[in-house]
């Protein structure tokens, strides 16, 4: 059985919006965050996004697994970024200023020598990206916790899309939850047969190859479980005309107002971009640090 994110009705000035405007306001801030580096701006962004989130009134028990998952993948990346240096060299920035040289470090199997430039923009790049990240998190974390499930497919519908695309959108939302549902139980079951995933040691491919008990009935039951919602979709002769939806969406002011705040701030940051504004800021302060 699919399942979804965890929705609680709240009655909050969020869950009164149409989906759909709440998702062209989500796309157009998106769309506007990429188009700048400038790390004031991108801190403005995650201020509005914290504000949606604060609004939506969602507790930290409720996002705590998906802010951890978040959180390692953004601090992963922007730790990689800022070791490497890849990503903003002739993109952000095409000079660097080297605030102090880390090194050199000595690899214990190759004995390969690294040295860590740390340099201005090369940690403000890092910190814009961090806060980048953040800010589109944050402004889609609400989505799949504050919209009804049950209006998963007639707002994407009502978006435009086709009904095979709005249905698919309804089962990606879908997807997540029911994979870590079932992953959950697999384990449990695991557990209650002496499979303790706790002592698996070895090198990595020795611990692949004992997590196999767990990834494999998975994997199977969400392949099993794929086949299962195609041959009731056909049964029911889905795709052969235009679909019908049992709920309606409705327009109304406060919606039309956030699509028209929406669609002046993405043309606004576009004709900012586009005039040279919102790339790399360095501060003064730490460009001295850097000249000494």
């Amino acid at each position: 059985m699919l399942i979804a994110w965890r929705y609680r009705e709240r009655d909050t000035i969020i869950q009164r919006l149409d989906p759909r405007a709440r998702i062209i306001f989500m796309l157009a801030m998106l769309f506007s965050i990429i188009q700048f580096w400038d790390l004031r701006i991108m801190l403005l962004f995650l201020g509005v996004a914290a504000l949606q989130f604060g609004l939506a009134r969602l507790t930290w028990r409720e996002t705590r697994r998906a802010w951890i998952l978040i959180s390692f993948i953004i601090l992963f990346m922007t730790t990689l970024t800022f070791l490497t240096g890849r990503g903003g060299v002739a993109t952000a920035y095409h000079e660097e200023h080297l605030i102090r040289r880390l090194g050199p470090l000595s690899l214990p199997i190759v004995g390969w020598q690294l040295h860590l430039d740390i340099t201005a923009e090369k940690t403000i790049f890092a910190l814009s990206q961090l806060t980048r990240m953040y800010a589109i998190t944050t402004m889609a974390i609400t989505i799949p916790y504050t919209v009804d499930p049950s209006l998963y497919g007639v707002t994407f519908r009502g978006l435009g899309l086709p009904d095979k695309f709005a249905y698919a959108m309804d089962l990606a939302f879908r997807f997540v939850p029911t994979l870590g549902r079932d992953f959950s139980i697999t384990l449990d079951a695991q557990r209650a047969r002496g499979y303790e995933v706790e002592k698996l040691s070895g090198g990595i491919v020795a611990q692949i190859r004992r997590l196999a008990p767990l990834l494999v009935p998975v994997t199977i039951n969400a392949i099993v479980s794929a086949e299962d919602i195609i041959d009731a979709m056909d049964l029911r002769a889905f795709g052969v005309g235009p679909r019908t939806w049992v709920r309606k969406l409705t327009y109304r002011r406060a919606d039309k107002v956030l699509i028209a705040a929406s669609a002046l701030v993405f043309a606004g940051s576009t004709v900012l971009a586009f005039m040279g504004f919102g790339r790399l800021w360095v501060p003064e302060a730490l460009l001295r640090l850097a000249t000494g």
